[in-house]
């Protein structure tokens, strides 16, 4: 598995502690921004990278994208 940096590893344990494990607990970008406390353009930068390494998944939906961890990505 690749290194994550420590913004994706906040990402990442903000998104398990949501409880967005699973698509039918996807959570929007603001929302995982609000529990990491840090800015909606950092966490949604650090969400296309952890996409692009297979450990978070992008499900597009009418108004926000909704954003699950896959069950093999741990922080």
């Amino acid at each position: 598995m690749e290194e994550l940096s420590p913004i994706e590893k906040l990402v990442v344990q903000a998104m398990q502690e949501l409880g967005a494990t699973k698509e039918d607990k996807k959570k929007t970008a603001d929302d995982i921004a609000k529990k990491c406390n840090r800015p909606k353009s950092m966490v949604t930068n650090a969400l296309v990278a952890l996409g692009n390494k297979g450990m978070v998944k992008r499900v597009v939906r009418e108004k926000a994208s909704g954003y699950y961890v896959e069950a093999t990505a741990t922080a």
